[in-house]
């Protein structure tokens, strides 16, 4: 065998992590446990574009990849409703505590007293 060869298995963690969730306006929303490589590392990609328009269009899509179907049409309603406004300051938190935990890489590291 030469060591010009790795098989990577499955190319998932074999760990199942719990399903995430998050509440928003008194609404909880369900995502699925575990999502794409190739999804993240379009987030990461694409993050840093100049485009608001790209931005817009990639936090949409995260959400409609990571919200479990039912969620997604609900967050959808709801950032679309007149009275329950969401910030783009809420999204960009809600998507960024989502790419920690599906990274498993919190942006802070907790302090040790």
């Amino acid at each position: 065998m030469t060591n010009r060869f790795k098989d990577f298995g499955s190319g998932a963690n074999e760990v199942h992590k719990e399903p995430l969730s998050f509440k928003l306006h008194e609404e909880e929303f369900n995502c699925i446990p575990e999502v794409q490589g190739k999804t993240m590392l379009n987030l990461i990609s694409d993050a840093s574009s100049n485009d608001p328009a790209k931005s817009a269009a990639l936090i949409n899509s995260f959400f409609k990849k990571v919200l479990v179907e039912e969620s997604f049409v609900r967050f959808n309603a709801l950032c679309e409703h007149p009275d329950k406004i969401v910030t783009v300051e809420t999204l960009a938190d809600i998507t960024s505590w989502l790419v920690e935990e599906y990274s498993g890489r919190p942006e802070e590291q907790p302090t040790v007293s």
